[in-house]
């Protein structure tokens, strides 16, 4: 094997699967751990009564986590706002971190029609989070510096070569059948981020293809995790680990980081839906014993859709005339369960508890 130069574009990236044993002890039963919590979280999320009802927020949340690693900030506050509110918000960052969850909702809607993971797909995914008709690296120059600015990795130039490389891990992902789904997650991210296929956009692509794989190997049936979220925390340690693969063939230390990171992703998930869900409850009761005209289940559901509402969601759900909902939301907010702000012309409902949790 030709020994990787990080100066020169790494067109001898080797193919997909690699040629060593990746299903070593250690990995096995990590694979076995990461699997059990999935499992744990899809059959919470499989047996809630409306398993969509949290989707919004939790795209929402891993689209906010995915663009942060690219240093695009924004707040939990500004994000939902900006969904909810009629007034159009002009931080760039927020309009991005939308464009990554309509790039995800996209995505799952593609695969629902065609169960693949395409090239086509990695371009429609990327033109969808950049807002243009960007495609595939035609130009040379593309490489990774640290925070030094030193050349780190070349990613294979050439769009021919790129092409090609994009076919055998297009043939790896949907053919591919003899090594454990979440171990093969691990090795198709890897060689997605080192094909670096575009100019732009290539980690939200990356990580949106996760989430769509874990979906299409039905690991997880609804695709609600924040897998962004561990990689901010421990980011040094995801660009080592890379590092590590395209410079010492290290599989290992990275499939035990990818493993990491969907065992404890899974877990947190798992807990954070149990406080969603143990906060409807206990808030719908007290709503039914304090406001027992204004309560209904779909009062109660539209409330925790997203953590702020306001007087349209409320018509759109049936509960009422505008009027009547408006009623029913100042009841709401004398009574502590909402916050009110005015935003532009229009006044937003805060249900402050669970954005509590959310921010957790």
């Amino acid at each position: 094997m030709t020994k990787f130069n990080r100066n020169t574009p790494y067109n001898n990236l080797p193919q997909l699967p690699p040629k060593t044993n990746l299903e070593t002890t250690t990995v096995l039963r990590k694979t076995i751990e990461a699997s059990r919590s999935l499992a744990q979280l899809n059959g919470m999320l499989t047996n809630l009564p409306n398993p969509t009802l949290f989707l919004d927020t939790i795209h929402l949340q891993e689209a906010k986590a995915s663009s942060e690693i690219e240093n695009i900030i924004t707040t939990n506050d500004d994000l939902y706002k900006s969904i909810v509110a009629d007034k159009k918000f002009d931080n760039p960052a927020t309009k991005e971190v939308i464009s990554y969850k309509e790039a995800l909702w996209n995505g799952l809607k593609i695969i629902e029609k065609r169960p693949f993971i395409t090239t086509n797909l990695c371009i429609e995914i990327v033109q969808s989070i950049k807002k243009n008709k960007a495609g595939i690296r035609s130009t040379p120059g593309t490489a990774l510096k640290n925070l030094q600015g030193e050349t780190i990795y070349i990613p294979p130039t050439g769009e021919n070569v790129i092409r090609e490389k994009l076919d055998n891990l297009e043939i790896f992902i949907n053919n591919e059948r003899s090594i454990d789904p979440l171990i093969k997650m691990a090795l198709l991210h890897y060689q997605f981020e080192a094909i670096h296929p575009f100019g732009d956009g290539n980690g939200r692509t990356g990580r949106i293809l996760l989430l769509l794989y874990l979906k299409l190997e039905k690991l997880l049936d609804t695709p609600a995790i924040y897998l962004s979220e561990y990689i901010i925390k421990n980011k040094a340690e995801y660009y080592s680990k890379l590092r590590q693969v395209t410079e010492d063939q290290n599989w290992e230390s990275w499939i035990l980081y990818m493993l990491e990171m969907i065992d404890y992703t899974a877990k947190k998930g798992l807990e954070r839906l149990k406080s969603v869900t143990g906060l409807m409850e206990t808030m719908g009761e007290e709503i039914k014993n304090s406001l027992p005209k204004a309560y209904s289940k779909d009062l109660v559901e539209t409330l925790f859709r997203l953590p702020y509402t306001k007087r349209q969601f409320l018509v759109d759900a049936g509960l009422g005339t505008s009027k009547t909902v408006g009623n029913y939301l100042s009841d709401l907010e004398k009574t502590g369960f909402l916050i009110s702000e005015k935003v532009g012309k229009e006044k937003l409902y805060l249900n402050h508890k669970l954005m509590a949790i959310l921010e957790q």
